[in-house]
Formats: C-alpha cells, structure tokens, sequence
C-alpha cells in the first residue's frame, strides 16, 4: 500500500471539511455543478465515478465469471442482508430513534418525512462505488460485479413494492428514468469501457501492460474518489451549516444499521465457510446504499426541500467515511475471519480456507 493510500482517511476527512467550506462560501459555483444532471443524475459526479470504478473494472476477466458460482454462499447471503434485512431493520431504527428518541427535537411536521427518507435509502442497495470498497479489500472482482449486476436487476422489480410497503403507500413512482440512466452511466459504460482496454492492453502488451497501467491508473482511481467527496459536501454545505444537529440525529440509524447489516453479512460469510475475498465485498455490498437512486426517490416522492430529501443526503455525507471504517475492519479482521471460515469449512463441503 503507497503513503497516499496509507493516509487515506486524512485525505477523505480534509476533503470533506473542504467541501463543506466551499459550499458555503462559493454556493453559486456548486449549484452550477450540481444543476448539469439528466433525471436527477449528476454528470460531472458520474464521470468521477467513471475515474473511480473503471480500474477496478479493468481487472475483471469475464471468462472467469462462471467461477462465481463457487461463491454462492457469498451471494445468498449479500442478497439476504440486502433485500430480506436491511429496509426491514432500517424502518424499525427510524421509528425508534426519530419517531421517539429525537421525536421532541425534530421539527413535528417532518418527523415521518424523515422516517421515510431513511427507509428509501435503505431500500436501494449500493452499485458503483461497491467496486472501490471492493478493492481496497482486495475482494473478488467477478463475484463483486456479478453481485451488482443481481442487485441491480432485483431493483428494477423490488424498490418499488419494498417502500411502498414500508411506507404504508398503496403506490409509489419509482423515477425510472434516474435508474435506468444511473446504471447505464455507473456500470454499462464504465463496464464496456474497461474492459475494451483490457483487451487492447492485453493483445497488445499482455500481462505486463496490463499491470503497468492499472498501476499507474490506481491513484487516478483515488483522486477521483476524494474529488467526488469535495462535490457531494460542497452540494449540501449550507444544508449541514443550516442544520447541523437535525443531520447528526439521522445520521444515528443510519450509522447504527450500516455497522449491524455490515457485521451480519460479515459473520453470516464466516459461518458458512466463505472465503475473505468474497465476505469483505458482501458485507460492505450489504451495507451501503445507491444514494443517487434513494435522494431522487426522495425529491420526487416528497419535493426538495422536504424532510426525506435531507434524510437520503445525509446517507451521502457520511457514506464514503463510514465505509472506509468498514474496509478498515474487515482487513485488519482478515486472520480471525480466516481462521473461523476453515473451521467452518468441512460443514459445507467446500475447500479449506489457509490462514495465514
């Protein structure tokens, strides 16, 4: 690991405190980025993402994809956590915590808005910036993008009746247009793209090409995650200057049910013999949100300036440190995770696991 990854918390922390600094004192400059969208998806964020997931993606050997089915226990369980836990467990923790703990402190008229922004944000499970998370775990890419594109195929059929159900709604209008755009722009295009240059890269210069140039492209991978940190604060700067204690309430389920659904899938992983590459993925794919989708669902369903629309962008402002402490856990758990799959391993039937 280089110096600057090393410190890549510090970097994220400064990046942030940058964001909201510059929202707040050039808000005209940030509104002019965050108004250059097609259905509510931000292009100058989507080409970032494009920067940030497509050496990930570059490593993906499609041929190997059928191997993925050695790790369908890592599959059952991220779709369990996903669509059987996570909405269920993040509508019980909004209840609890802003319809009764903060219930006093919360202004009574957005009290079930912002229920309801939680839930939407729980209910659309994360696809492109799993890849980073992925990485920085050394997970299984062909299980990471196999596992997106499941998910992001249930989505289609599944966000709808999940929050209308949750929301006691007998309908609701899923922005179509912002889905199908978002994954054509976050995994179609970046998928086609990378894996166009790997085939120029290895027909031309084989493995040694290959490996020069994802090394030279991974810390352009990382400037574009920070630089997409500086964007997403600077768009709610005001909003977290204006509010800061109403955002530090939501942020509590949200923390709560990321770190539980994160360690659910985590051990669920372990208890069934699945290999490290495999669970640190699942448990952060378990865990973090498609937050383009949710805040779209929000401001369609609820308007933009509403208690859900603050609700899913609170998800936004603390996803990328939240699950960089999630990476962090999972690596350092490496060996006892390891040493509990071999155990668990003979049960299942699969190969051991080594332990280092």
């Amino acid at each position: 690991m280089s110096t600057f990854e090393r410190y890549l918390t510090i970097w994220v922390a400064l990046c942030i405190i940058a964001g909201i600094a510059l929202g707040h004192w050039i808000p005209d400059a940030f509104h002019a980025i965050g108004a250059a969208e097609v259905a509510k998806v931000n292009l100058p964020v989507a080409a970032l993402i494009w920067l940030m997931v497509i050496p990930m993606l570059i490593k993906i050997d499609f041929a190997a994809l059928g191997e993925v089915r050695k790790h369908w226990r890592g599959i059952g369980v991220t779709l369990f956590v996903n669509w059987a836990v996570k909405p269920f467990s993040m509508a019980v923790l909004a209840a609890f915590f802003i319809g009764h703990v903060f219930r006093h402190a919360l202004p009574a008229d957005q009290i079930n808005s912002y229920i309801a922004g939680l839930i939407i944000l729980a209910a659309a499970p994360c696809t492109a910036m799993v890849f980073v998370w992925s990485n920085l775990t050394k997970g299984e890419p062909n299980f990471t993008l196999s596992q997106v594109a499941l998910n992001d195929t249930i989505m289609v059929f599944a966000f709808a009746p999940i929050v209308g159900l949750l929301l006691g709604l007998s309908s609701i209008t899923v922005p179509w247009g912002t889905l199908a755009l978002s994954v054509a722009l976050y995994i179609v295009v970046p998928v086609i793209v990378a894996q166009l240059l790997r085939h120029q890269l290895l027909t031309n210069g084989g493995e040694a090409a290959l490996a020069r140039v994802l090394g030279a492209l991974q810390p352009l991978s990382l400037v574009a995650l920070l630089a997409t940190l500086v964007l997403l604060f600077g768009f709610q700067g005001e909003q977290i200057i204006a509010q800061p204690l109403v955002i530090l309430m939501l942020a509590a389920p949200i923390l709560i049910q990321v770190y539980f659904n994160a360690g659910f899938a985590y051990l669920l992983n372990r208890m069934t013999g699945e290999q490290h590459c495999v669970a640190g993925p699942s448990a952060l794919i378990g865990a973090s949100n498609f937050f383009e989708l949710a805040v779209a669902a929000a401001i369609s369903l609820f308007g933009f300036h509403s208690g859900a629309a603050l609700a899913t962008v609170v998800g936004v402002l603390i996803e990328v440190p939240v699950m960089l402490s999630v990476v962090f856990i999972v690596n350092q758990s490496k060996g006892w995770y390891e040493r509990g799959a071999k155990a668990a391993t003979p049960r299942v039937g699969a190969k051991p696991v080594r332990a280092p």
